[in-house]
């Protein structure tokens, strides 16, 4: 009898890099339920998927490859379902192949390579030997609705000043207004540097945003189980769809009219100019916060998250022990 030919499948996607970590999930728990399925990836932010084990290089033109575009139109569920991100391209995948994908565990699945492993942080290259936050205080110009004062932060990182150290990361051609009494890299690691310094940390603080899901689908170190999370999330997203277990997270579903019943998902708060249809006037933020000194307006439900919030947030995890204090950098005289 001749064996039954292995089924070899393709997976498109272009989207946005924490798009790609979701999209991680759903390929592990793919071949942890099949293994005979080999699988291949053409996406943006190819970074993501080095080290993984779960991949097979391929050629599209192959006649034996069945190549799929997928998504997760399960977000159009995500204010009144039951559903996680994490889900949507997993069940958009049981459509289209018509099998049974058993879901595993709760996070995606970014590998760090045993020789990555071996190599000290940016941080540490730079003579500083401490355990650090990493810390996204800005975001992309077509999202400006995720974005929180600089001001804000700014009290946050001097409430911790000689306790944590802070490094601050972003994209050099998206909104990152400089912070004092950090390491400032913005624009100074590629992404596969950028997740490589992920491993290295001990916290992240930022939005809901690509490195909210990296610090899951990324393993810690130092004997953390979990690397700890505080998110400034406001009403955007409803917090089932985006939040994770041991995560902070900071939303305000419920609280405010335009987000009394899941997220608004409104993605501006001014107009930027570049033809996209979230410029719209009906697409913008319904509660604009103008922010005079700072030249940008934030939505309100941004707004209503106060620095002593996020403190206390990052707190929690030192006064529970999951973390120590320490830092060497702009140590209190």
């Amino acid at each position: 009898m001749m064996n039954k030919k292995k089924r070899k499948v393709l997976f498109k996607n272009h989207q946005s890099p924490g798009d790609i970590v979701m999209l991680t999930s759903s390929v592990r728990d793919l071949k942890l339920s099949h293994p005979n399925i080999e699988i291949g990836v053409r996406t943006s932010c190819g970074e993501i998927w080095d080290n993984n084990p779960y991949i097979t290089k391929m050629n599209e033109n192959d006649k034996d490859i069945e190549v799929y575009n997928v998504e997760y139109p399960l977000i159009h569920q995500s204010n009144c379902g039951q559903y996680h991100f994490i889900h949507g391209f997993r069940l958009n995948l049981e459509k289209k192949l018509n099998l049974r994908i058993r879901p595993t565990i709760f996070k995606g699945d970014i590998h760090i390579g045993s020789d990555e492993k071996t190599w000290i942080s940016q941080i540490e290259e730079m003579g500083v030997k401490d355990k650090f936050w990493i810390i996204v205080a800005g975001g992309k110009y077509d999202y400006t609705s995720k974005w929180w004062s600089s001001k804000y932060y700014q009290e946050v990182v001097d409430y911790f000043k000689g306790k944590i150290t802070f490094v601050q990361c972003g994209e050099k051609n998206h909104y990152h207004p400089n912070l004092n009494n950090v390491i400032n890299l913005i624009g100074k690691t590629n992404l596969r540097q950028f997740i490589r310094l992920i491993y290295h940390s001990v916290g992240v603080l930022c939005p809901v945003t690509f490195v909210m899901h990296a610090a899951v689908a990324i393993e810690p170190r130092y004997g953390l189980k979990n690397r700890p999370c505080v998110v400034i999330a406001g009403g955007r997203e409803p917090s089932h769809w985006e939040k994770y277990p041991n995560h902070r997270f900071l939303e305000m579903n419920g609280a405010l009219k335009c987000c009394d019943d899941g997220g608004c998902w409104k993605s501006r708060c001014q107009t930027v100019g570049d033809n996209d249809k979230k410029d719209d006037k009906k697409e913008l933020c319904f509660f604009p916060i103008e922010l005079k000194e700072e030249g940008i307006s934030i939505p309100k439900c941004m707004y209503m998250i106060k620095p002593i919030d996020v403190i206390r947030s990052i707190e929690m995890y030192y006064d529970g022990g999951v973390l120590e204090y320490g830092s060497s950098i702009n140590e209190k005289k």
